[in-house]
């Protein structure tokens, strides 16, 4: 089993601070309005060469009815459950609050180990100050300044002295799965098809638009399938975002494309594509993602004999040059067709992937460009000798020509089109560089 240490407390003590210390990067959106982080969290930290997965809960509040406290109360507790150990994190400059009390409360029914943390400790008065936390009862108790990093290496000493050695195998192994990232504009769906595909409550759902601030990983591993989903912020349009967090949230949504092998992109059914969704595609394409595009709410849409038909011819030309991208119809709210968006997005992970043998290549390439010359440019005729992969992560190839300057752009898209005709590249992006023989 992996080792999960959960980082929880109540809201402004400082746990996403200290969560970003713990992975070395600036992962969660550190803010002094209280309730940023409202989702659970997942990062993978190493201390002592041992690896283990942290998870950042949303503060924890008591008995108020505000609809998101309510969810980040519900989130504190799965965080609880899923964890190994817990980090309780208090803070020095106020003292002991009833929060704090009625959050000790929940923890020391907890059969789990618990580290209490004072953070803030930077100077000797508050050391001294901090001794009151020995009121609440617990038995490990730490002093640390999250922003400075001093005491954290006693706390992590003792976490990992909690650990095996495969506990650490394990977490480095999940580090290494498949990760697709579900993008899109805010409330097409994102967080509700991550919900249905996990089948429990991973992220919090409500139709105010930019619920979801961070992105948030997820490790799927049903039906023999293992890889990991990562739920992003949704993004928007620049003259739209108007928060800093919510600048903040959309450099992360485009950072979690940069960590995922394949970006699903959800669309609204009713409102078609919109030319903000054309920029997260091409963004996606440009890093060389994978891609899938699945329209949501399809159950909403009145159908004729051929209203799927049309739709996805509709949507090839606005997506053209790059239209071999697979189109599933799903609705998430009925359960339709969601997991098969799974299946496709590990077909184009494998595509993805492909290594077409040097041999094969040019016996299939040679013979496309036989079958139809290149132009002759200013009088030269151009020579395709050779093609070869090259060792990246997108697939990419080189053909070795006399002229590489002379290729025009027809012609190029004449060899991609051959290239994915006859290895299948569906929702991927090729790459062609024609270097000089």
């Amino acid at each position: 089993m992996s080792f999960t240490l959960a980082i929880t407390g109540r809201p402004n003590v400082g746990k996403s601070t200290f969560f970003n210390r713990l992975l070395e990067q600036r992962k969660a959106i550190v803010d002094d309005v209280s309730g940023v982080t409202r989702d659970r969290q997942y990062g993978v930290a190493e201390w002592a060469g041992k690896s283990f997965n942290v998870i950042d809960t949303g503060g924890f509040v008591s008995g108020s009815d505000d609809v998101f406290e309510t969810e980040i109360r519900k989130q504190v507790h799965i965080a609880i459950e899923e964890a190994n150990a817990i980090v309780f994190m208090v803070d020095v400059a106020t003292g002991i609050t009833n929060l704090d009390e009625s959050m000790a409360d929940v923890l020391r029914r907890s059969t789990k180990p618990v580290f209490l943390v004072v953070n803030k400790v930077d100077n000797h008065k508050r050391m001294l100050e901090a001794s009151e936390f020995y009121s609440l009862g617990f038995e490990h108790i730490f002093f640390v300044s999250s922003i400075s990093g001093s005491g954290t290496g006693e706390l992590l000493d003792a976490v990992t002295d909690l650990m095996t050695d495969k506990d650490s195998e394990e977490t480095k192994e999940e580090d290494a799965l498949p990760k697709f990232a579900i993008i899109g504009q805010p409330n097409v769906g994102k967080s509700s098809l991550l919900n249905a595909l996990v089948g429990k409550e991973r992220t919090i759902v409500s139709d105010i638009a930019g619920t979801t601030r961070d992105t948030i990983h997820t490790h799927y591993n049903l039906f023999n399938k293992d890889f990991m989903l990562i739920d992003t912020a949704g993004i928007r349009r620049k003259t739209k975002v108007h928060e800093d967090l919510e600048f903040y949230s959309v450099i992360r949504a485009i950072k979690a494309m940069d960590e995922a092998d394949v970006c699903m992109l959800l669309l609204d059914a009713e409102k078609g594509i919109t030319a903000q969704d054309l920029s997260i595609f091409s963004l996606a394409a440009k890093k060389g993602k994978g891609l899938v595009v699945l329209v949501n709410k399809w159950d909403l849409v009145e159908k004729q004999t051929n209203t799927a038909r049309d739709y996805e011819k509709e949507l090839k030309n606005r997506l053209a040059p790059f239209s071999d991208v697979p189109i599933l119809f799903i609705s998430v709210k009925d359960k339709q067709r969601i997991f098969q968006a799974v299946e496709l997005a590990l077909k184009v992970y494998d595509n993805r992937q492909r290594k077409v043998p040097t041999s094969q290549l040019n016996d299939v390439m040679l013979a496309a460009v036989a079958a139809y010359h290149p132009p002759v440019v200013r009088g030269n005729a151009v020579k395709i000798k050779y093609v070869t992969q090259l060792p990246t992560h997108t697939p990419s190839f080189a053909f070795f020509c006399n002229y590489p300057d002379d290729i025009k752009a027809p012609y190029r898209n004449y060899l991609e089109n051959k290239l994915r005709e006859k290895f299948d590249f569906s929702g991927v992006s090729v790459r062609l560089f024609f270097r000089k023989k």
